[in-house]
């Protein structure tokens, strides 16, 4: 904490961090739910009409849930630019990978629409694989940013878990959205993968929480100070409560009139805020853990603010689409048409 109390007169870099985690934040749980709705595609022939409902519930907004990741990156370049630097050094081979996936998800996304009807299937599994792809390596990636990004066998390991729970905690809030989004047998299919994705999200969890301030000892530090410690274990708390609850909630779906189908989704929502503020906690003021803090790596002061005037005009209107679409495409998903 003593770089902030030094720096605490040079606020614009604390603003576009600010910033940065906001886009992060709107990408995960965004971006997130339709990556959960490619992992969960039933890939039977029987399930084709449930595929259709599937990626129909995602259809009007996968493409503008991804400009988060696009602002997220560009104001890492443009603020922080010796941190990207650093960061897309380590992670160059996952990124890649990472747009394969993303590529592969578009690319399916049309020619499912497109091709042969015998190929549907093939084009679906092609969905299926690229959301698996980027929910593993963005996992990964996050395991290598907490740790470092050192290479060591214990590090890979703790990488694999969070590939894993970053892949499940996706899974969790895509099938939550599939309870708000679909009805009858599907929603009942979709309350069931909740609840398994939700148990092993929260098994995720615990691993990360349990391992993280064992390898950072500064996180260490940060969590169990007192008497600070009263105040910040309620992140956790709150978590885990919201895990049993939605369980409980969830064993009792879907009911009639369709009560209570959106809290699944908000209570997810919650959970990833919950969990994205314990991860900010636990690294702030470092952009890149134990070697760069934002004042260090940030552009220089005349830039920011320049930046800045672009950032206020910019963020507020992807802010009005954003709403304005899931406005506009509000209530069940109806019957998947192309145009």
């Amino acid at each position: 904490m003593n770089e902030m109390i030094n720096h605490s007169g040079d606020w614009l870099p604390v603003v576009f961090i600010a910033l940065m985690g906001v886009a992060v934040l709107a990408y995960a749980i965004l971006d997130g739910y339709d990556l959960g709705v490619g992992i969960l595609l039933p890939m039977g022939a029987q399930d084709e009409l449930q595929r259709d409902t599937m990626i129909a519930s995602i259809g009007p907004f996968w493409d503008a849930n991804e400009t988060w990741l696009v602002l997220a990156i560009g104001l890492l370049l443009i603020a922080f630019p010796a941190a990207h630097s650093l960061i897309l050094m380590h992670l160059y081979i996952p990124v890649a990978i990472m747009l394969i996936g993303l590529i592969m998800r578009g690319v399916a996304f049309d020619f499912r629409a497109k091709a042969a009807v015998d190929h549907k299937l093939a084009w679906d599994r092609t969905f299926k694989i690229g959301s698996l792809l980027t929910t593993l390596t963005q996992g990964y990636m996050l395991g290598q940013y907490v740790m470092g990004f050192d290479q060591s066998l214990p590090s890979l390991l703790f990488c694999g878990v969070s590939a894993l729970g970053v892949t499940a905690a996706y899974s969790y809030i895509g099938a939550a959205w599939l309870v708000l989004k679909t009805e009858g047998t599907l929603q009942a299919r979709a309350v069931r993968w909740a609840r398994l994705a939700g148990r092993a999200s929260l098994v995720g969890v615990i691993a990360v929480c349990a391992i993280n301030p064992l390898v950072n000892p500064g996180v260490f530090d940060r969590w169990f100070t007192f008497p600070l410690v009263m105040f910040v274990l309620l992140i956790p708390a709150l978590c885990f409560l919201g895990f049993v609850c939605n369980d409980i909630l969830l064993a009792r779906l879907p009911k009639a009139d369709d009560r209570h189908s959106a809290v699944p989704f908000a209570i997810v929502v919650g959970i990833f805020t919950l969990c994205f503020s314990g991860i900010g906690f636990s690294f702030f003021p470092e952009i890149v853990p134990g070697q760069m803090n934002i004042w260090e790596a940030a552009s220089a002061r005349e830039s920011l603010q320049f930046i800045l005037v672009g950032a206020v005009i910019v963020i507020p209107v992807i802010l009005l689409y954003t709403a304005f679409s899931y406005r506009v495409f509000r209530g069940k998903a109806t019957e998947l048409h192309y145009h």
